[in-house]
Protein backbone atom coordinates (compact mmCIF):
# COMPACT_ATOMS: atom_id res chain seq x y z
CA UNK A 1 0.00 0.00 0.00
CA UNK A 2 1.26 3.46 -0.82
CA UNK A 3 0.04 6.80 0.36
CA UNK A 4 -0.18 9.59 -2.17
CA UNK A 5 -1.13 13.18 -1.89
CA UNK A 6 -4.17 14.09 -3.93
CA UNK A 7 -3.80 16.97 -6.35
CA UNK A 8 -6.14 19.25 -8.18
CA UNK A 9 -7.57 17.49 -11.16
CA UNK A 10 -9.30 18.62 -14.29
CA UNK A 11 -10.85 16.08 -16.60
CA UNK A 12 -12.01 17.26 -20.00
CA UNK A 13 -13.56 13.97 -21.04
CA UNK A 14 -15.25 11.22 -19.01
CA UNK A 15 -13.47 8.59 -21.10
CA UNK A 16 -9.89 9.77 -20.62
CA UNK A 17 -7.49 7.10 -19.39
CA UNK A 18 -6.61 7.35 -15.68
CA UNK A 19 -3.50 9.38 -14.90
CA UNK A 20 -1.27 9.26 -11.85
CA UNK A 21 -2.90 12.41 -10.51
CA UNK A 22 -6.32 10.74 -10.82
CA UNK A 23 -5.53 8.21 -8.14
CA UNK A 24 -7.04 8.50 -4.71
CA UNK A 25 -4.96 9.71 -1.75
CA UNK A 26 -5.09 6.22 -0.28
CA UNK A 27 -4.12 3.72 -2.94
CA UNK A 28 -4.84 0.14 -1.91
CA UNK A 29 -4.01 -1.29 -5.31
CA UNK A 30 -6.24 -4.30 -6.02
CA UNK A 31 -6.72 -5.20 -2.35
CA UNK A 32 -10.32 -3.93 -2.38
CA UNK A 33 -11.20 -4.99 -5.91
CA UNK A 34 -14.32 -7.09 -5.46
CA UNK A 35 -15.16 -9.92 -7.81
CA UNK A 36 -18.44 -9.44 -9.69
CA UNK A 37 -21.47 -10.45 -7.62
CA UNK A 38 -24.40 -10.26 -10.03
CA UNK A 39 -27.93 -10.90 -8.84
CA UNK A 40 -29.35 -13.72 -10.92
CA UNK A 41 -32.43 -12.82 -12.98
CA UNK A 42 -33.08 -16.48 -13.81
CA UNK A 43 -36.21 -16.77 -11.68
CA UNK A 44 -37.67 -13.51 -13.01
CA UNK A 45 -40.12 -13.92 -15.86
CA UNK A 46 -40.68 -10.81 -17.92
CA UNK A 47 -43.50 -11.42 -20.37
CA UNK A 48 -42.78 -10.62 -24.03
CA UNK A 49 -45.84 -8.33 -24.09
CA UNK A 50 -47.92 -6.45 -21.49
CA UNK A 51 -51.48 -5.23 -22.04
CA UNK A 52 -53.45 -2.54 -20.23
CA UNK A 53 -54.98 -3.29 -16.82
CA UNK A 54 -58.52 -1.90 -16.96
CA UNK A 55 -61.54 -2.98 -14.95
CA UNK A 56 -59.65 -5.88 -13.38
CA UNK A 57 -58.80 -7.39 -16.78
CA UNK A 58 -55.83 -7.28 -19.13
CA UNK A 59 -56.91 -5.70 -22.38
CA UNK A 60 -55.10 -4.79 -25.62
CA UNK A 61 -54.99 -1.10 -26.55
CA UNK A 62 -57.70 0.22 -28.84
CA UNK A 63 -55.08 1.38 -31.32
CA UNK A 64 -53.24 -1.97 -31.31
CA UNK A 65 -50.01 -0.03 -30.74
CA UNK A 66 -47.17 -1.24 -28.53
CA UNK A 67 -43.80 0.24 -27.63
CA UNK A 68 -40.55 -1.35 -26.48
CA UNK A 69 -39.14 -1.02 -23.00
CA UNK A 70 -35.38 -1.57 -22.92
CA UNK A 71 -32.66 -2.06 -20.36
CA UNK A 72 -30.62 1.16 -20.19
CA UNK A 73 -27.54 -0.82 -19.11
CA UNK A 74 -27.52 -3.12 -22.17
CA UNK A 75 -29.88 -1.39 -24.65
CA UNK A 76 -31.60 -4.78 -25.05
CA UNK A 77 -35.35 -5.03 -25.40
CA UNK A 78 -37.02 -6.41 -22.29
CA UNK A 79 -40.63 -6.43 -23.41
CA UNK A 80 -43.22 -4.54 -25.41
CA UNK A 81 -45.94 -2.60 -23.67
CA UNK A 82 -49.38 -1.40 -24.77
CA UNK A 83 -49.73 2.27 -25.65
CA UNK A 84 -53.01 3.64 -24.35
CA UNK A 85 -54.82 6.44 -26.16
CA UNK A 86 -57.80 8.60 -25.16
CA UNK A 87 -60.24 5.72 -25.73
CA UNK A 88 -58.33 3.42 -23.37
CA UNK A 89 -58.05 6.16 -20.78
CA UNK A 90 -61.80 6.79 -21.04
CA UNK A 91 -62.46 3.10 -20.40
CA UNK A 92 -60.09 3.14 -17.41
CA UNK A 93 -61.76 6.21 -15.90
CA UNK A 94 -65.20 4.69 -16.50
CA UNK A 95 -64.09 1.48 -14.76
CA UNK A 96 -62.64 3.45 -11.86
CA UNK A 97 -65.90 5.43 -11.50
CA UNK A 98 -68.00 2.28 -11.57
CA UNK A 99 -65.74 0.62 -8.97
CA UNK A 100 -65.88 3.72 -6.77
CA UNK A 101 -69.66 3.95 -6.78
CA UNK A 102 -70.44 0.23 -6.65
CA UNK A 103 -67.71 -1.21 -4.40
CA UNK A 104 -64.96 0.91 -2.95
CA UNK A 105 -66.88 3.86 -1.48
CA UNK A 106 -69.38 1.46 0.11
CA UNK A 107 -66.79 -0.77 1.68
CA UNK A 108 -66.26 -0.49 5.44
CA UNK A 109 -62.97 1.35 6.04
CA UNK A 110 -61.54 -1.52 8.06
CA UNK A 111 -62.15 -3.86 5.11
CA UNK A 112 -60.52 -1.36 2.75
CA UNK A 113 -57.52 -1.32 5.02
CA UNK A 114 -57.24 -5.10 4.82
CA UNK A 115 -56.92 -4.93 1.03
CA UNK A 116 -54.15 -2.33 1.32
CA UNK A 117 -52.38 -4.45 3.93
CA UNK A 118 -52.61 -7.40 1.58
CA UNK A 119 -50.88 -5.45 -1.19
CA UNK A 120 -48.05 -4.55 1.21
CA UNK A 121 -47.52 -8.15 2.24
CA UNK A 122 -47.43 -9.46 -1.34
CA UNK A 123 -44.93 -6.75 -2.28
CA UNK A 124 -42.74 -8.06 0.52
CA UNK A 125 -43.15 -11.63 -0.70
CA UNK A 126 -42.18 -10.67 -4.25
CA UNK A 127 -39.57 -8.08 -3.31
CA UNK A 128 -36.62 -9.89 -4.88
CA UNK A 129 -38.36 -10.25 -8.23
CA UNK A 130 -39.58 -6.66 -8.15
CA UNK A 131 -36.12 -5.33 -7.24
CA UNK A 132 -34.46 -7.17 -10.11
CA UNK A 133 -37.03 -5.97 -12.64
CA UNK A 134 -36.71 -2.42 -11.30
CA UNK A 135 -32.95 -2.47 -11.86
CA UNK A 136 -33.22 -4.10 -15.28
CA UNK A 137 -35.85 -1.65 -16.53
CA UNK A 138 -34.55 1.51 -14.88
CA UNK A 139 -30.78 1.03 -14.54
CA UNK A 140 -30.50 1.67 -10.79
CA UNK A 141 -28.15 -0.50 -8.70
CA UNK A 142 -29.78 -3.60 -7.27
CA UNK A 143 -28.70 -2.67 -3.75
CA UNK A 144 -30.82 0.49 -4.02
CA UNK A 145 -33.83 -1.30 -5.54
CA UNK A 146 -33.53 -4.07 -2.94
CA UNK A 147 -32.72 -1.99 0.14
CA UNK A 148 -34.53 1.29 -0.50
CA UNK A 149 -37.25 1.17 -3.16
CA UNK A 150 -38.88 -2.12 -2.20
CA UNK A 151 -38.89 -1.73 1.60
CA UNK A 152 -40.21 1.82 1.29
CA UNK A 153 -42.90 0.80 -1.21
CA UNK A 154 -44.19 -1.89 1.14
CA UNK A 155 -43.90 0.47 4.10
CA UNK A 156 -46.13 3.05 2.40
CA UNK A 157 -48.89 0.50 1.85
CA UNK A 158 -48.53 -0.72 5.45
CA UNK A 159 -48.59 2.81 6.81
CA UNK A 160 -51.66 3.98 4.91
CA UNK A 161 -53.50 0.71 5.48
CA UNK A 162 -53.40 1.65 9.14
CA UNK A 163 -55.09 4.99 8.43
CA UNK A 164 -58.04 3.53 6.49
CA UNK A 165 -60.34 3.19 9.51
CA UNK A 166 -58.88 6.11 11.48
CA UNK A 167 -59.56 9.05 9.18
CA UNK A 168 -62.00 10.59 11.64
CA UNK A 169 -59.15 10.70 14.17
CA UNK A 170 -56.73 12.21 11.65
CA UNK A 171 -59.10 15.15 11.08
CA UNK A 172 -61.38 15.26 14.12
CA UNK A 173 -64.69 17.00 13.60
CA UNK A 174 -64.04 17.64 9.88
CA UNK A 175 -65.95 14.73 8.26
CA UNK A 176 -63.29 13.47 5.79
CA UNK A 177 -64.69 12.05 2.54
CA UNK A 178 -62.99 10.51 -0.55
CA UNK A 179 -62.85 12.54 -3.75
CA UNK A 180 -63.74 9.82 -6.25
CA UNK A 181 -61.41 8.91 -9.14
CA UNK A 182 -57.73 9.84 -8.90
CA UNK A 183 -55.58 10.19 -12.03
CA UNK A 184 -51.94 9.58 -11.13
CA UNK A 185 -48.94 10.17 -13.39
CA UNK A 186 -45.62 8.95 -12.01
CA UNK A 187 -41.95 9.39 -13.08
CA UNK A 188 -39.21 6.99 -14.15
CA UNK A 189 -36.70 7.50 -11.34
CA UNK A 190 -38.56 5.53 -8.62
CA UNK A 191 -41.25 3.66 -10.60
CA UNK A 192 -42.58 1.27 -7.97
CA UNK A 193 -42.00 3.57 -5.01
CA UNK A 194 -43.83 6.46 -6.69
CA UNK A 195 -46.70 4.13 -7.53
CA UNK A 196 -46.87 3.24 -3.83
CA UNK A 197 -46.71 6.92 -2.81
CA UNK A 198 -49.71 7.61 -5.03
CA UNK A 199 -51.84 4.47 -4.72
CA UNK A 200 -51.54 3.74 -1.00
CA UNK A 201 -53.10 6.96 0.39
CA UNK A 202 -55.65 7.12 -2.45
CA UNK A 203 -56.93 3.60 -1.79
CA UNK A 204 -56.84 3.93 1.99
CA UNK A 205 -58.97 7.06 1.84
CA UNK A 206 -61.58 5.38 -0.38
CA UNK A 207 -60.67 6.63 -3.87
CA UNK A 208 -60.22 4.57 -7.01
CA UNK A 209 -57.27 5.12 -9.33
CA UNK A 210 -56.03 5.36 -12.91
CA UNK A 211 -52.23 5.09 -12.79
CA UNK A 212 -49.96 6.07 -15.69
CA UNK A 213 -46.32 4.95 -15.24
CA UNK A 214 -43.43 6.47 -17.19
CA UNK A 215 -42.84 5.06 -20.68
CA UNK A 216 -39.21 4.10 -19.94
CA UNK A 217 -39.99 2.18 -16.74
CA UNK A 218 -43.45 0.61 -16.94
CA UNK A 219 -42.63 -2.94 -15.86
CA UNK A 220 -42.85 -2.79 -12.05
CA UNK A 221 -46.12 -0.83 -12.23
CA UNK A 222 -47.49 -3.62 -14.39
CA UNK A 223 -46.20 -6.23 -11.94
CA UNK A 224 -47.89 -4.22 -9.19
CA UNK A 225 -51.12 -4.46 -11.20
CA UNK A 226 -50.70 -8.24 -11.18
CA UNK A 227 -50.23 -8.08 -7.39
CA UNK A 228 -53.43 -6.05 -7.07
CA UNK A 229 -55.18 -8.63 -9.21
CA UNK A 230 -53.78 -11.38 -6.99
CA UNK A 231 -54.99 -9.52 -3.89
CA UNK A 232 -58.50 -9.70 -5.34
CA UNK A 233 -59.33 -6.01 -5.18
CA UNK A 234 -62.73 -5.29 -6.75
CA UNK A 235 -62.41 -4.79 -10.54
CA UNK A 236 -61.67 -1.23 -11.55
CA UNK A 237 -60.39 0.00 -8.16
CA UNK A 238 -56.91 0.27 -9.70
CA UNK A 239 -56.36 0.67 -13.44
CA UNK A 240 -52.94 0.93 -15.09
CA UNK A 241 -52.61 2.58 -18.50
CA UNK A 242 -49.18 2.67 -20.11
CA UNK A 243 -47.88 5.08 -22.70
CA UNK A 244 -45.96 8.31 -23.19
CA UNK A 245 -46.88 11.94 -22.67
CA UNK A 246 -50.12 11.79 -24.67
CA UNK A 247 -51.44 9.06 -22.42
CA UNK A 248 -50.62 11.08 -19.32
CA UNK A 249 -52.26 14.16 -20.84
CA UNK A 250 -55.40 12.12 -21.53
CA UNK A 251 -55.52 11.00 -17.88
CA UNK A 252 -55.10 14.58 -16.65
CA UNK A 253 -57.67 16.04 -19.05
CA UNK A 254 -60.42 13.44 -18.66
CA UNK A 255 -63.51 15.11 -17.14
CA UNK A 256 -64.27 12.01 -15.05
CA UNK A 257 -61.11 12.43 -12.98
CA UNK A 258 -61.66 14.22 -9.66
CA UNK A 259 -58.06 14.52 -8.53
CA UNK A 260 -54.72 14.63 -10.37
CA UNK A 261 -51.42 13.73 -8.73
CA UNK A 262 -48.27 14.29 -10.77
CA UNK A 263 -44.60 13.77 -10.04
CA UNK A 264 -42.15 14.85 -12.74
CA UNK A 265 -40.59 17.85 -14.39
CA UNK A 266 -41.50 21.43 -13.58
CA UNK A 267 -42.30 22.18 -17.24
CA UNK A 268 -44.89 19.41 -17.45
CA UNK A 269 -46.25 20.36 -14.02
CA UNK A 270 -46.87 23.91 -15.25
CA UNK A 271 -48.73 22.60 -18.29
CA UNK A 272 -50.90 20.40 -16.08
CA UNK A 273 -51.68 23.30 -13.76
CA UNK A 274 -52.65 25.44 -16.75
CA UNK A 275 -54.82 22.66 -18.19
CA UNK A 276 -56.70 22.21 -14.92
CA UNK A 277 -57.24 25.90 -14.24
CA UNK A 278 -60.96 26.58 -13.90
CA UNK A 279 -61.90 22.97 -13.23
CA UNK A 280 -62.89 21.48 -9.89
CA UNK A 281 -60.13 18.91 -9.99
CA UNK A 282 -57.87 18.75 -6.97
CA UNK A 283 -54.18 18.85 -7.87
CA UNK A 284 -50.88 18.00 -6.21
CA UNK A 285 -47.54 18.52 -7.96
CA UNK A 286 -44.14 17.20 -6.91
CA UNK A 287 -41.70 18.70 -9.39
CA UNK A 288 -38.04 19.47 -9.85
CA UNK A 289 -35.37 20.59 -7.43
CA UNK A 290 -31.88 22.05 -7.15
CA UNK A 291 -31.15 21.35 -3.52
CA UNK A 292 -28.38 23.03 -1.56
CA UNK A 293 -26.29 20.80 0.70
CA UNK A 294 -24.58 23.20 3.13
CA UNK A 295 -21.41 22.14 4.95
CA UNK A 296 -20.13 24.37 7.77
CA UNK A 297 -16.56 24.31 9.01
CA UNK A 298 -17.58 22.70 12.30
CA UNK A 299 -19.26 19.74 10.57
CA UNK A 300 -18.00 16.16 10.99
CA UNK A 301 -16.31 16.10 7.58
CA UNK A 302 -16.06 12.36 7.00
CA UNK A 303 -19.74 12.00 7.83
CA UNK A 304 -20.53 14.97 5.60
CA UNK A 305 -18.62 13.41 2.70
CA UNK A 306 -20.80 10.30 2.94
CA UNK A 307 -23.87 12.52 2.99
CA UNK A 308 -22.67 14.45 -0.05
CA UNK A 309 -21.95 11.23 -1.94
CA UNK A 310 -25.35 9.78 -1.07
CA UNK A 311 -27.04 13.10 -1.72
CA UNK A 312 -25.93 13.40 -5.34
CA UNK A 313 -24.88 9.96 -6.60
CA UNK A 314 -27.77 7.91 -5.15
CA UNK A 315 -29.80 6.59 -8.09
CA UNK A 316 -27.30 8.25 -10.51
CA UNK A 317 -28.57 11.63 -9.36
CA UNK A 318 -32.02 10.84 -10.78
CA UNK A 319 -33.60 12.23 -7.64
CA UNK A 320 -35.72 15.38 -7.48
CA UNK A 321 -34.36 16.15 -4.00
CA UNK A 322 -30.71 15.37 -4.90
CA UNK A 323 -28.17 17.60 -3.18
CA UNK A 324 -26.85 18.87 -6.51
CA UNK A 325 -25.48 22.18 -5.18
CA UNK A 326 -22.79 21.80 -2.54
CA UNK A 327 -22.17 24.96 -0.48
CA UNK A 328 -18.91 24.72 1.46
CA UNK A 329 -17.59 27.15 4.08
CA UNK A 330 -14.38 28.59 2.65
CA UNK A 331 -12.09 27.51 5.48
CA UNK A 332 -12.63 23.80 4.83
CA UNK A 333 -12.92 23.89 1.04
CA UNK A 334 -9.53 22.33 0.24
CA UNK A 335 -9.73 19.51 2.76
CA UNK A 336 -13.34 18.70 1.94
CA UNK A 337 -12.63 18.60 -1.81
CA UNK A 338 -9.70 16.25 -1.22
CA UNK A 339 -11.83 13.90 0.84
CA UNK A 340 -14.70 14.12 -1.63
CA UNK A 341 -12.55 13.34 -4.67
CA UNK A 342 -10.96 10.42 -2.84
CA UNK A 343 -14.36 9.02 -1.92
CA UNK A 344 -15.72 9.49 -5.43
CA UNK A 345 -12.90 7.37 -6.81
CA UNK A 346 -14.06 4.41 -4.70
CA UNK A 347 -17.51 4.41 -6.32
CA UNK A 348 -18.11 1.45 -8.57
CA UNK A 349 -19.92 2.27 -11.81
CA UNK A 350 -21.38 -0.54 -13.86
CA UNK A 351 -23.84 -3.44 -14.04
CA UNK A 352 -26.97 -2.48 -12.07
CA UNK A 353 -27.53 -6.12 -11.13
CA UNK A 354 -24.08 -6.39 -9.50
CA UNK A 355 -24.47 -6.11 -5.71
CA UNK A 356 -21.20 -4.13 -5.52
CA UNK A 357 -22.32 -1.43 -7.93
CA UNK A 358 -22.74 2.06 -6.49
CA UNK A 359 -23.71 3.97 -9.64
CA UNK A 360 -25.78 2.28 -12.32
CA UNK A 361 -26.91 3.25 -15.80
CA UNK A 362 -28.50 6.53 -16.86
CA UNK A 363 -32.19 5.85 -17.41
CA UNK A 364 -32.38 6.72 -21.10
CA UNK A 365 -30.40 8.13 -24.01
CA UNK A 366 -32.50 11.29 -23.85
CA UNK A 367 -31.51 11.83 -20.23
CA UNK A 368 -27.86 11.06 -20.98
CA UNK A 369 -27.88 13.67 -23.76
CA UNK A 370 -29.34 16.23 -21.35
CA UNK A 371 -26.63 15.50 -18.77
CA UNK A 372 -23.90 15.81 -21.41
CA UNK A 373 -25.35 19.10 -22.65
CA UNK A 374 -25.34 20.67 -19.19
CA UNK A 375 -21.87 19.34 -18.34
CA UNK A 376 -20.56 20.83 -21.58
CA UNK A 377 -22.23 24.11 -20.63
CA UNK A 378 -20.43 23.98 -17.26
CA UNK A 379 -17.08 23.59 -19.00
CA UNK A 380 -17.83 26.33 -21.51
CA UNK A 381 -18.85 28.72 -18.75
CA UNK A 382 -15.50 28.24 -17.05
CA UNK A 383 -16.12 25.82 -14.20
CA UNK A 384 -13.49 23.18 -13.43
CA UNK A 385 -14.63 19.61 -13.98
CA UNK A 386 -13.53 16.48 -12.15
CA UNK A 387 -14.88 13.11 -13.27
CA UNK A 388 -13.85 9.84 -11.68
CA UNK A 389 -11.45 8.01 -13.99
CA UNK A 390 -13.50 4.83 -14.36
CA UNK A 391 -13.98 2.55 -17.34
CA UNK A 392 -17.54 2.76 -18.59
CA UNK A 393 -19.26 -0.20 -20.28
CA UNK A 394 -19.30 -0.13 -24.07
CA UNK A 395 -23.07 -0.56 -24.35
CA UNK A 396 -25.79 1.24 -22.48
CA UNK A 397 -26.09 4.78 -21.12
CA UNK A 398 -23.44 5.78 -18.62
CA UNK A 399 -21.96 8.86 -17.05
CA UNK A 400 -19.08 8.93 -14.56
CA UNK A 401 -19.62 10.65 -11.18
CA UNK A 402 -18.63 14.27 -11.72
CA UNK A 403 -18.18 17.45 -9.72
CA UNK A 404 -17.55 21.02 -10.76
CA UNK A 405 -15.64 23.61 -8.76
CA UNK A 406 -15.27 27.28 -9.62
CA UNK A 407 -19.02 27.47 -10.12
CA UNK A 408 -20.85 30.78 -9.92
CA UNK A 409 -24.55 31.15 -9.24
CA UNK A 410 -25.17 32.31 -12.80
CA UNK A 411 -23.84 29.08 -14.33
CA UNK A 412 -26.44 26.76 -15.84
CA UNK A 413 -25.09 23.87 -13.76
CA UNK A 414 -25.93 25.90 -10.64
CA UNK A 415 -29.40 26.90 -11.80
CA UNK A 416 -30.84 24.04 -13.87
CA UNK A 417 -31.80 20.60 -12.68
CA UNK A 418 -29.31 18.19 -14.30
CA UNK A 419 -30.94 15.02 -12.91
CA UNK A 420 -27.67 13.13 -13.19
CA UNK A 421 -24.51 12.30 -11.19
CA UNK A 422 -23.14 15.85 -11.40
CA UNK A 423 -22.34 18.05 -8.39
CA UNK A 424 -21.82 21.82 -8.52
CA UNK A 425 -19.64 23.17 -5.70
CA UNK A 426 -19.69 26.75 -4.42
CA UNK A 427 -18.32 28.41 -1.29
CA UNK A 428 -19.60 30.81 1.36
CA UNK A 429 -18.14 32.79 4.27
CA UNK A 430 -21.06 33.38 6.64
CA UNK A 431 -24.31 31.55 7.49
CA UNK A 432 -26.28 34.43 5.99
CA UNK A 433 -24.41 34.07 2.70
CA UNK A 434 -25.04 30.31 2.73
CA UNK A 435 -28.77 30.84 3.22
CA UNK A 436 -28.94 33.50 0.54
CA UNK A 437 -27.18 31.25 -1.99
CA UNK A 438 -29.24 28.22 -0.99
CA UNK A 439 -32.49 30.11 -1.50
CA UNK A 440 -31.32 31.69 -4.75
CA UNK A 441 -33.15 29.20 -6.94
CA UNK A 442 -36.59 28.83 -8.47
CA UNK A 443 -36.88 25.48 -6.72
CA UNK A 444 -37.61 24.72 -3.07
CA UNK A 445 -37.89 21.00 -2.57
CA UNK A 446 -35.09 19.98 -0.20
CA UNK A 447 -31.83 20.99 1.47
CA UNK A 448 -29.15 19.65 3.80
CA UNK A 449 -27.23 21.22 6.68
CA UNK A 450 -24.02 19.84 8.17
CA UNK A 451 -22.76 21.23 11.48
CA UNK A 452 -22.02 19.98 14.97
CA UNK A 453 -24.06 22.83 16.47
CA UNK A 454 -27.69 21.87 16.95
CA UNK A 455 -28.76 25.49 17.39
CA UNK A 456 -27.08 26.45 14.12
CA UNK A 457 -28.77 23.64 12.19
CA UNK A 458 -32.19 24.76 13.50
CA UNK A 459 -31.44 28.43 12.80
CA UNK A 460 -30.37 27.71 9.22
CA UNK A 461 -33.16 25.20 8.56
CA UNK A 462 -35.84 27.70 9.56
CA UNK A 463 -34.53 30.14 6.95
CA UNK A 464 -34.25 27.73 4.05
CA UNK A 465 -37.14 27.81 1.59
CA UNK A 466 -37.32 24.06 1.14
CA UNK A 467 -40.03 21.55 1.88
CA UNK A 468 -37.60 19.08 3.45
CA UNK A 469 -34.39 19.95 5.32
CA UNK A 470 -32.08 17.21 6.55
CA UNK A 471 -29.52 17.92 9.29
CA UNK A 472 -26.31 15.85 9.34
CA UNK A 473 -27.88 13.32 7.00
CA UNK A 474 -29.45 13.26 3.55
CA UNK A 475 -32.07 11.39 1.53
CA UNK A 476 -33.84 9.86 4.51
CA UNK A 477 -37.47 8.92 3.88
CA UNK A 478 -40.24 7.52 5.99
CA UNK A 479 -43.91 6.99 5.10
CA UNK A 480 -44.98 8.87 8.23
CA UNK A 481 -43.08 12.00 7.17
CA UNK A 482 -44.62 14.47 4.68
CA UNK A 483 -42.67 15.34 1.53
CA UNK A 484 -43.20 18.21 -0.91
CA UNK A 485 -41.89 21.54 -2.08
CA UNK A 486 -42.14 25.30 -2.30
CA UNK A 487 -42.00 27.60 -5.30
CA UNK A 488 -41.54 25.78 -8.63
CA UNK A 489 -40.97 22.46 -6.88
CA UNK A 490 -44.73 22.09 -6.62
CA UNK A 491 -47.34 22.06 -3.89
CA UNK A 492 -49.18 19.59 -1.72
CA UNK A 493 -47.62 16.94 0.47
CA UNK A 494 -47.17 13.21 0.07
CA UNK A 495 -46.51 10.95 3.03
CA UNK A 496 -47.65 11.19 6.61
CA UNK A 497 -51.03 12.36 7.85
CA UNK A 498 -50.67 15.36 5.55
CA UNK A 499 -50.58 12.99 2.56
CA UNK A 500 -54.14 11.89 3.33
CA UNK A 501 -55.49 15.39 2.71
CA UNK A 502 -54.58 15.23 -0.97
CA UNK A 503 -57.21 12.53 -1.43
CA UNK A 504 -59.91 13.81 0.91
CA UNK A 505 -62.55 16.46 1.06
CA UNK A 506 -62.95 17.81 4.58
CA UNK A 507 -65.34 20.33 6.09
Amino acid sequence: MTVKESTALTVQSDKLAPKAADRAALDFGQAWAYAPAPESPDHVRIAPRYELFIGGKWAPPQSGTYFDTISPSTEQKLSEVAEADERDVALAVESARHAYEKYWSKLRPIERGKYVYRIARVIQEKSRELAIVESMDGGKPIKESRDVDLPLAAAHFFYYAGWADKLAYAFPGRNPRPLGVAGQVIPWNFPLLMAAWKLAPALATGNTCVLKPAETTPLTALLLAKIIEECDLPPGVVNVVTGAGKTGAAVVAHPGVDKVAFTGSTDVGKRIQKALAGTNKKLTLELGGKAANIVFADAPLDQAVEGIIGGIFFNQGHVCCAGSRLLVEEGIFDVLMRKLRDRMQTLRVGDPLDKNTDVGAINSKMQLDKIRELVLAGEQEGATRFSTPCKLPDRGYWFAPTLFTGVSQSHRIAREEIFGPVLSVMTFRTPDEAIEKANNTMYGLSAGVWTDKGAKSFWVSQRLRAGVVWANTYNKFDPSSPFGGYKESGFGREGGRQGLLAYLEVD
